[in-house]
């Protein structure tokens, strides 16, 4: 069964993109929100990742049980 990508609201990534910057106004910047800065600002990255955990559970699901031969 092949899933299409169906992208969040825009008002949960507003949600999440104000936490972002209420963390770094506190901590500063890091990587980590560097790529949720990004992921709440490009839908191309939003989706990129969801096909890249997609295809992380399609091999998971097929070869999971290798890694106990």
């Amino acid at each position: 069964m092949k899933l299409m990508y169906k992208d969040y609201p825009a008002d949960k990534i507003a949600v999440k993109l104000k936490q972002v910057q209420e963390y770094e106004a506190k901590y500063g910047e890091s990587t980590r929100t560097i790529a949720w800065k990004k992921w709440c600002n490009d839908i191309n990255y939003r989706k990129r990742e969801w096909q890249f955990r997609q295809g992380v559970a399609e091999y998971a699901l097929h070869n999971a049980h290798k890694a106990f031969i």
